[in-house]
């Protein structure tokens, strides 16, 4: 303490800055890197241990609240005999900042809304004007979502980090495709020629998605979600099954095959039913309609 009060001394001879401000820069610098030196070291640790990707993330955030959290209270105890001396000048100022940080604090606030009703959460899939994609993050002004492409694309990932504000939650409307229960209903349509045997064609339809073990063993998942999420919405469905409606466009019929599936996997599930669609065909169980 003596060699850097010595030192404070000097920096003011050199500078005029009074020394005791310059040994309160000093010990705030010096709890920064303290902190900043053992959160590094527990993270390093935390790496070795056997944690997956989400397990990590969550580590780093907490790790970095509770960092954010002791600084400024050790920093807040450095400072309180100086800061005391400010409270006139920050009353002063807080109506220019709360002016010019209007949007930061509104962000701010809508991110302790979004926590706190559970709008949605880390990885949850939601779409928001016109935007879809996966929540990666969740900060204290804004989230990130992975992007994900439109319906013709198979909703599959783009690749590309969307950074958007919380406070838009309270000018669009926030779709959660995830929030009551994990599967959304996705439909496959098949052509087919208008004289086609319907009933043949069904059958064999059904037995494709049966085959699925995915899609087959859903609605059982389905309905325990449906009976839980029930206590908070009123939400029910009379049939949770894969269902065919059929309906007469010009020269052909139109078969929908409707069926339970996780967002996430939809185009892969898509994909292999329309493998064994084909395959159908090919052995001649199924007529597709061939436009002229």
């Amino acid at each position: 303490m003596k060699y850097l009060q010595s030192f404070c001394n000097y920096i003011e001879s050199v500078t005029t800055i009074k020394s005791n401000y310059i040994y309160l820069i000093i010990v705030s610098l010096i709890i920064i890197f303290v902190i900043k030196g053992i959160r590094y070291v527990l993270l390093k640790i935390s790496f070795k241990k056997n944690l997956n990707s989400k397990e990590r993330y969550m580590y780093n955030k907490k790790g970095s609240a509770i960092a954010t959290t002791v600084t400024l209270i050790l920093l807040s105890l450095v400072w309180i005999d100086y800061l005391k001396n400010f409270i006139t000048f920050i009353t002063f100022i807080s109506t220019a900042i709360t002016l010019s940080l209007k949007d930061i604090i509104f962000n701010f606030f809508s991110g302790i809304y979004i926590k706190t009703s559970k709008l949605f959460s880390l990885e949850d899939r939601i779409e928001i004007n016109g935007l879809k994609g996966d929540v990666v993050n969740i900060n204290k002004t804004g989230f990130d979502l992975l992007e994900i492409g439109d319906r013709v694309n198979g909703e599959q990932s783009t690749g590309r980090i969307v950074h958007v504000p919380n406070s838009i939650v309270f000018t669009y409307p926030v779709k959660n495709y995830v929030k009551a229960f994990k599967y959304i209903w996705d439909e496959i349509k098949i052509n087919i020629p208008i004289d086609a045997d319907v009933y043949k064609t069904k059958k064999e339809l059904y037995r494709i998605i049966k085959k699925n073990s995915t899609v087959r063993n859903i609605p059982n998942k389905m309905e325990d979600e449906v009976n839980d999420a029930s206590m908070e919405y009123r939400i029910y469905f009379n049939n949770l099954d894969p269902i065919i409606y059929i309906d007469v466009v010009d020269e052909h019929i139109e078969l929908y095959l409707r069926f339970l599936v996780h967002p996430k996997k939809k185009r892969n599930i898509e994909n292999s039913i329309w493998l064994d669609i084909l395959k159908s065909y090919k052995e001649g169980k199924i007529e597709l309609y061939k436009k002229e």
